[in-house]
């Protein structure tokens, strides 16, 4: 099982409107605490937990001074979830690692323990969790991905991805763009049979629109 993980919270988190413009998304309160926290109670048992920051950075390092979370920060450009996740590398190491968006809330078993538990590296260079459609709160438009019967990932279909995940970081160094998305890595993946995906039981909602905080705090009084 992978032992460190890392949560994206770099971007401007332009759809919550004024609501950012004050402060980065992650640092916006649902049911009472900060997304980030949300996400960060999620991972508390790995014992490296990486935060990546750009938008407003000073502020998430300020909330996460003295937890033991370390935060990599991304100057003068974002660099995207791949970009992201390379940058962070050192923090990381060289292992699979989880990462974790931090605009989502869930309301079930913990997503982390659920990868680890279906993780087979010899099969896998990524496993992604996603969600059926009718169990992903506040999802605008379709899914992102159709999961066969043995497991294998075909793009479009009933799935959400929810943004937690495991990933060989390996294929990273061989992408020359400083800024891209793990995306890239997902479709050399795809091509070598080896992009998996595993179906969430619970429920999840995305918190990247304002009325997004609504949904999610209705949920999680409604199944948490």
């Amino acid at each position: 099982m992978p032992d460190a993980v890392m949560l994206f919270a770099a971007g401007f988190g332009t759809r919550m409107g004024a609501l950012t413009a004050d402060r980065p998304k992650p640092l916006i309160d649902v049911a009472g605490k900060p997304l980030l926290d949300h996400a960060l109670a999620l991972c508390a048992h790995l014992p490296t937990r990486v935060v990546n920051a750009h938008y407003r950075a000073e502020q998430v390092e300020a909330h996460l001074a003295g937890t033991g979370v370390h935060v990599s920060v991304e100057r003068p450009d974002i660099l995207d979830t791949g970009g992201g996740l390379r940058h962070a590398l050192p923090l990381l190491g060289q292992d699979p690692v989880f990462t974790l968006n931090t605009d989502a809330v869930w309301a079930g078993p913990n997503p982390l323990r659920l990868l680890a538990e279906a993780w087979d590296p010899a099969r896998m260079d990524a496993l992604l969790l996603c969600v059926p459609l009718g169990q992903a709160v506040g999802r605008k438009g379709g899914g992102d991905f159709t999961i066969s019967g043995d497991g294998h990932l075909s793009r479009t279909g009933d799935h959400v991805y929810t943004g937690g995940q495991i990933l060989k970081t390996e294929l990273l160094a061989e992408i020359p763009e400083d800024v891209f998305s793990l995306n890239l890595l997902w479709n050399r993946m795809n091509e070598a049979g080896r992009l998996h995906g595993l179906s969430y039981p619970g429920h999840w909602a995305d918190v990247g629109h304002p009325e997004g905080i609504t949904l999610a705090e209705e949920m999680l009084a409604r199944y948490v």
